[in-house]
């Protein structure tokens, strides 16, 4: 049987989905220039990630146990398992949102300048200065229902287990006073593992929990971070 999901995968999951990668990163970048980036940014990565998804013959059930709003903007804090988090997250979520995305990804041909494009926030810490820019830039983005989706891990497991969380996301939640949305992806892993160059078919569940608001009586960030981190645990 894994033998041929393997001759599948190379003959035919791979072309398609090389072809509906190129389609959407042009179709993202002519829309976007267009000035529709808005729309553009975030809805034709959605059927990406669906299509990618089925023909991987990978499964999401997705668990909504928080209720929000689509005026509301958040941001969003989800464990990294695998590179089919993205996937899982773009077309599951159900919100609009941007990503905030390392450097180095700006470099990948075509699907960085689509990401530059469609207003995707790329992170840059090498000084204070470039730290202020980035978190202007993600106030830009932050209006009218907007939403920043991060994880807070820096990078993929290299075990399947989460790992400690950074302070980046929640500082930006807390300077604009954002609530947090904890959001839990589960069984990634075994579908594409950090080390693995070929997927494997499966089943992701994604859980989106309730926000978690920071206290009124002040921006106490490590209690957010720890309720969060919590959070996302307990749905593994």
């Amino acid at each position: 049987m894994l033998v041929l999901y393997r001759i599948y995968l190379f003959c035919i999951m791979m072309p398609i989905c090389l072809v509906v990668t190129i389609l959407t990163a042009l179709i993202t970048i002519v829309g976007c220039a267009c000035g529709g980036g808005r729309w553009w940014g975030y809805y034709p990565e959605i059927l990406w990630s669906r299509i990618v998804l089925a023909l991987t013959l990978v499964r999401v059930r997705v668990r909504h146990v928080g209720k929000l709003d689509r005026n509301t903007s958040y941001v969003f804090v989800a464990n990294h398992q695998s590179a089919y988090d993205i996937f899982t997250v773009y077309g599951y979520l159900g919100h609009n949102f941007r990503w905030m995305m390392k450097q180095s990804l700006r470099k990948i041909p075509l699907i960085g300048y689509s990401c530059e494009k469609s207003g995707q926030i790329y992170v840059d810490n090498s000084s204070p200065s470039a730290t202020r820019h980035t978190m202007e830039e993600a106030e830009k983005r932050l209006a009218g229902g907007m939403s920043i989706v991060v994880f807070p891990e820096g990078a993929r497991t290299h075990t399947g287990k989460i790992r400690r969380f950074k302070k980046g996301a929640y500082r930006l939640a807390m300077e604009f006073n954002l609530p947090v949305v904890p959001v839990t992806i589960d069984g990634a892993y075994d579908v594409m593992p950090r080390f693995k160059k070929l997927p494997h078919w499966g089943t992701i569940t994604l859980t989106v929990h309730e926000p978690i608001v920071a206290p009124a009586e002040g921006h106490d960030l490590q209690s957010v971070m720890d309720r969060s981190f919590e959070v996302i645990s307990s749905a593994l």
